[in-house]
């Protein structure tokens, strides 16, 4: 069955990783961002390449209204969502001390205020209809903290702990609600790393290398998929054995 499938910062490299798989699935694909139209644009050039569906959409997901309308104009053109991928996200280093409270705004909005926005959003329609799958993309950091990114483990802890009590709330009205919790994937946010870091960090996985986008996207698609309609409420680690 073809789905209609929102990927929110499906500009990056999980999210376009993830718009891809779905796509040679046959799913339909809203690809969303807010501040990199090219790479927006890329990404839907290459889906219509497969020969697959796909459009894009801008919005500021901290803000309601925009969300609300980003989600009707993805109904009235692709057709009601049936998928979301709560992906949009970002990172940030610094000490506890040195986080003012505009960044801690900044992290946990972006993270976790646009997940419950979206998701606020395509649930009455996904209840109406009695089904509907939603995967939040978390981080191995949401699991067991990072030292010098306290605000991010927060917004991904919260994400985590919102996916299993959503999950409770909605398995009634057929909605399975789960969660990827990645550990350290090679995209841009790693790729400013000097190579001795890369290197130790991937020898700290036992399987002794980074993470791909494409390994997350496998989870997502799995995770999406009928093969995983028993399946909600859970925490699926794509980290390479870093935490266990």
């Amino acid at each position: 069955m073809s789905h209609t499938t929102l990927i929110s910062g499906a500009s990056g490299g999980i999210g376009g990783a993830c718009a891809l798989a779905l796509a040679r699935r046959g799913d339909r694909i809203a690809v969303h961002f807010h501040r990199n139209p090219d790479a927006a644009e890329s990404l839907v050039s290459g889906i219509r390449d497969l020969g697959g569906r796909a459009e894009r959409y801008r919005a500021d997901l901290t803000r309601q209204e925009e969300v609300r309308t980003l989600c009707r104009d993805i109904a009235g053109e692709l057709g009601p969502i049936d998928v979301l991928v709560n992906n949009a996200g970002t990172a940030e280093s610094a000490q506890f001390q040195d986080i003012e409270e505009e960044d801690w705004n900044r992290i946990l909005e972006t993270n976790l205020k646009s997940a419950y926005l979206l998701t606020r959003a395509v649930l009455p329609d996904m209840i109406a209809r009695k089904r509907g799958c939603i995967v939040n993309i978390a981080s191995v950091w949401g699991q067991v903290g990072a030292s010098c990114e306290v605000h991010y483990s927060a917004a991904k802890g919260g994400l985590i702990a919102m996916t299993k009590a959503l999950a409770k709330e909605v398995g009634p009205s057929g909605i399975r609600v789960n969660c990827v919790a990645p550990g350290v994937i090679d995209t841009a946010m790693i790729r400013g790393l000097d190579e001795a870091t890369r290197r130790a960090l991937a020898e700290e996985a036992p399987l002794g290398r980074l993470g791909r986008p494409q390994d997350v996207a496998g989870a997502v698609l799995f995770l999406t998929g009928e093969d995983a309609s028993f399946i909600t409420g859970q925490i699926l680690g794509v980290n390479g054995g870093l935490v266990i």
